[in-house]
């Protein structure tokens, strides 16, 4: 592992940028970005994915190979990554540092406290809770009448979902579902942060008017808890490729991206800056191309779309995914072209990165790689589990080939649009839905909002196993009906939240979680 400084250095952030956590990890100054304000950007490279299985495609190891990759034929990458939460840590998909010979390092502090980041969200978080039952035990001077802003835990826990304390009924979302994540990841800088912070809304009074943290008075505290949390970290790859980890939403049910601010460090310091948006590109990538990049200083020169003969088997309706099913496969293809459809209609250029697993028979690839060259896709196979940036050559030559190519980026909808013309123009051309059915929760919410004047983008927050918002309905769905249960606003991060009938924004453990597996030695070291 390369000292810190030293990759710092070869990225080409200045000492006094640099806040050493450590040597192995380190906070960066916002003042880089000050510094290379008129630096042009390198090429902005998306990665995302097909909808998974429950375990993950490895998009994240992807990622991270393909900047190994690029920097074995000579480029400069930078990768710009979201940081884990500890609910997937101890649940079901285990961390977030990729896999085999293409990871980030170090991996265990990356994945559990890493520099507090998650810890500082989610104590400003529930200082705000805080303030706000004892407003209301203090006298209730605003006239307090109905709370909507919940608690929040970096844990998988159902059983908090629902409580009641001695103030009143309330809940808890888990941290990367809270609107200060999705804050922190658009915040530009601490001034940003406070007027977002400022313009959360947290309740309504006893005439249903609405009340933010400007009224409850607290936004410069939970600036204070977070101002070392707004810098974005720097770590490595396992062979020393310089990579920003920084803020970590949930792409299933918040905005799916990490920090602008991380991203456009990696544009302005490297010529590739490779991001990843989380879970399908019908979640993470979506959000992406419309809440994220109104904020950056260009659109994606070029998207890496993962997919894994594994995962097309399952979306074919294969009895057993790990095992050769061609038949399967082929079922499972429109899948596939629906994703690719849909980075067509953004206007945007991609290549395919076939992810390899052990378990794929040869007749299942080459199976792939004619279908690809059959249907004019470029595909690269990408094996960096097992063969680290050896294993990515292939992809990064294609990447550096196709990345110059112009495009022509266009939205999925006009901010003009009302807010249920915006979830419909999602469901129908994203997801492929025949129309939407809102519950009479739902309209009640869209009618307030618009009394309100609240005029905003949309953030869809649905199961992540399917186009549809039922996990059961895999493949390419069709003639389907998208339901919404609720909206909720997320003002200060600039975006309502749509959430689909089933939807939790506190996820349960599993049956087996991964924290009953896990055993560590004398030391506190994962063995």
């Amino acid at each position: 592992m390369n000292q810190i400084i030293d990759v710092a250095k070869k990225a080409g952030i200045l000492d006094t940028e640099l806040e050493p956590y450590g040597n192995d990890k380190a906070k960066v100054s916002l003042d880089v970005l000050k510094r290379l304000k008129h630096e042009k950007e390198g090429y902005l490279i998306l990665v995302t994915a097909i909808n998974p299985t429950p375990a993950g495609e490895g998009k994240t190891t992807i990622s991270i190979g393909l900047a190994q990759g690029l920097n074995e034929i000579g480029e400069k990458p930078i990768l710009a990554l979201r940081e884990p939460s500890l609910g997937p840590v101890f649940g079901l998909k285990g961390g977030a540092t990729g896999g085999g010979e293409s990871i980030i390092i170090p991996e265990e502090a990356i994945n559990l406290h890493f520099t507090g980041d998650l810890h500082a969200i989610t104590a400003a978080h529930n200082l705000l809770s805080a303030v706000i039952d004892n407003h209301i035990y203090q006298g209730n001077e605003l006239r307090i009448k109905r709370v909507v802003w919940k608690r929040a835990l970096d844990m998988n826990d159902r059983a908090l979902r629902k409580i009641e304390t001695t103030t009143r009924k309330d809940g808890f979302m888990i941290t990367a579902a809270s609107e200060i994540m999705a804050i922190l990841a658009l915040a530009k800088d601490l001034e940003d942060l406070k007027y977002r912070i400022n313009h959360i809304l947290v309740a309504y009074d006893e005439d249903k008017k609405a009340l933010f943290v400007k009224d409850i008075g607290c936004a410069d505290a939970m600036v204070l808890l977070l101002k070392e949390a707004i810098k974005p970290n720097l770590v490595q790859t396992i062979d020393g490729v310089p990579a920003f980890v920084h803020a970590g939403p949930f792409a299933n049910i918040a905005h799916g991206c990490n920090s602008i601010n991380a991203t456009k460090m990696a544009l302005k310091l490297g010529d590739y800056a490779i991001t990843e948006a989380g879970f399908g590109a019908d979640l993470g990538m979506e959000k992406f191309l419309n809440l994220k990049v109104p904020h950056l200083p260009k659109s994606p020169d070029l998207v890496v779309l993962v997919a894994t003969i594994r995962a097309l088997k399952s979306h074919g309706q294969s009895m057993d995914y790990h095992k050769e099913d061609l038949e399967a496969l082929k079922r499972g293809m429109p899948h596939l072209e629906k994703h690719i459809e849909n980075i067509e209609n953004f206007g945007l250029n991609y290549v395919i990165a076939l992810n390899h697993f052990s378990e794929d028979s040869q007749a299942e690839v080459k199976y792939m790689k004619k279908w690809a060259k059959d249907n004019g896709h470029q595909l690269a196979f990408a094996d960096g589990f097992i063969h680290g940036a050896k294993g990515m050559v292939e992809l990064a030559n294609l990447v550096k080939e196709e990345v110059k190519k112009p495009s022509n980026f266009k939205s999925t909808y006009e901010q003009s649009l009302s807010t249920k013309e915006k979830i419909e123009k999602v469901a129908t051309s994203i997801y492929g839905a025949a129309s939407v059915s809102f519950s009479k929760r739902a309209f009640e919410q869209l009618k307030s909002y618009e009394e309100q004047g609240w005029v905003l983008p949309v953030c869809m927050a649905k199961t992540h196993l399917s186009l549809s918002g039922d996990k059961k309905m895999i493949g390419r769905p069709k003639n389907f009906i998208l339901e919404i249960s609720s909206i909720k606003p997320s003002l200060g991060a600039g975006f309502f939240v749509a959430l689909t009938k089933g939807i939790m924004t506190m996820p349960g453990l599993n049956k087996e979680p991964r924290a009953l597996k896990m055993k560590v030695d004398q030391n506190g070291e994962l063995i």
